[in-house]
């Protein structure tokens, strides 16, 4: 099994993005009962309509929340997601920042990883808008006990209920990919940022994430339909330079990590057990499709044959 390759990759990527029109000579079939999507007036073909459950948090029930809680933890630990973390904390010097914001905080990994470091003295709040997520957060920061030196709210991180320039640092860990409106967000960031303060944005970039199958068409397609029923913008990390530019902010630095495990999958196993429960409620794929897909790729991990990777990025930057 490869671990982990950090550097650059290049693929074919004819994506489709939530809410999207894709060309006229694209199509795009369910992967199992082959229901093409209807077209527009215009000729050009439409994506049936989605909601990405990872952006509507604040309306799921229990039963979704704690597979989400579940493999936010899991991932939250591995050490292939905990080092980039530790990684763009280091480059944005947080142990020097007295006041610590945690966007879309979920469980918490991030805001509890930047309370345990030793050199940190300073105070996080970690905000989300699931009163679900926070009450968790809550429970394991007490579990590890670092309950003294953050506290979780609930609210929405396009409308921050805190003052201008209140913050030293703001981080997003894997917010911007399911956000209604990243440029909102970005404003906001700068609003509450003091001068001298640093941003860090992590996440997928999730157009690059790809499974896969025996059949490569197929293949596509089922990473066209995961991608669409569990992300809000895919595309948004490539899109970042100019969103951040437009904020008043200046990029400091770009950490880019691949993920990529061939063989056996560890790191993607927990990943592929909640999208079977996840990926559903968006309304593209049916449980049966998502089972069947589930199973091939775990049984292409039992058999040795495995291939799943995906790209992440951190923006590091600082307002002007």
């Amino acid at each position: 099994m490869i671990e982990k390759f950090c550097g650059t990759m290049l693929r074919d990527d004819r994506r489709f993005a939530l809410g999207v029109w894709l060309p006229c000579d694209a199509s795009w079939t369910s992967p199992l009962n082959a229901a093409t999507i209807p077209h527009r007036a215009d000729g050009v073909r439409s994506m049936p309509p989605a909601i990405d459950p990872f952006r509507i948090t604040d309306k799921l029930e229990p039963s979704a929340l704690d597979v989400m809680i579940d493999r936010l933890e899991v991932r939250g630990h591995h050490p292939y997601f905990a080092k980039p973390l530790s990684e763009y904390l280091d480059r944005m010097e947080i142990d020097r920042r007295s006041t610590v914001l945690d966007l879309g905080c979920g469980t918490g990994i991030a805001a509890r990883a930047i309370a345990a470091r030793p050199g940190f003295e300073g105070t996080i709040l970690g905000i989300d808008r699931s009163d679900y997520l926070v009450q968790a957060a809550r429970r394991f920061a007490d579990d590890e006990k670092v309950g003294g030196r953050v506290r979780f709210e609930r609210g929405d991180s396009h409308a921050l209920g805190l003052g201008s320039a209140s913050i030293d640092a703001v981080v997003a860990h894997t917010l911007f990919s399911h956000l209604d409106d990243p440029a909102k967000v970005l404003t906001e960031m700068r609003r509450v940022l003091r001068s001298d303060g640093v941003i860090a944005i992590f996440d997928g970039d999730c157009a690059s994430l790809t499974f896969e199958l025996a059949d490569a068409e197929r293949s596509r397609r089922m990473d066209d339909a995961i991608i669409a029923s569990l992300v809000t913008n895919p595309r948004i990390l490539r899109q970042m330079p100019r969103l951040l530019k437009d904020a008043g902010f200046v990029v400091d630095a770009i950490m880019p990590t691949i993920i990529t495990e061939i063989g056996t999958a560890d790191y993607w196993k927990s990943a592929i057990e909640s999208f079977a429960k996840l990926a559903p409620k968006a309304g593209i794929l049916s449980e049966a499709e998502t089972t069947a897909w589930v199973g091939e790729v775990l049984d292409a991990s039992a058999n040795g044959v495995f291939f799943g990777s995906s790209v992440y990025y951190a923006y590091i930057a600082h307002a002007v």
